[in-house]
């Protein structure tokens, strides 16, 4: 299992999820993406569109001010 971190917080909507989806399609089953990112539109969708797509939101936390670390687990 790895862990594959992908920083996100200077994109937009739609392209947070693309890129956050083109990492995981790299990883094999039960590697962690850790995904930091930007609260508003990418906090709401990206946990949720992933989580539809197989995969499992282990944590969500705050980091500072309005960006947080989204950790995936790849199904």
């Amino acid at each position: 299992m790895k862990t594959v971190k992908l920083d996100i917080t200077k994109e937009h909507c739609p392209m947070t999820f693309v890129k956050t989806k083109l990492e995981l399609e790299k990883l094999s089953k039960g590697d962690i993406l850790e995904v930091i990112l930007k609260e508003g539109e990418p906090l709401e969708n990206v946990p949720k569109t992933v989580t539809e797509q197989g995969n499992k939101v282990i944590e969500i936390k705050n980091l500072h001010d309005d960006i947080h670390l989204v950790v995936i687990e790849k199904g």
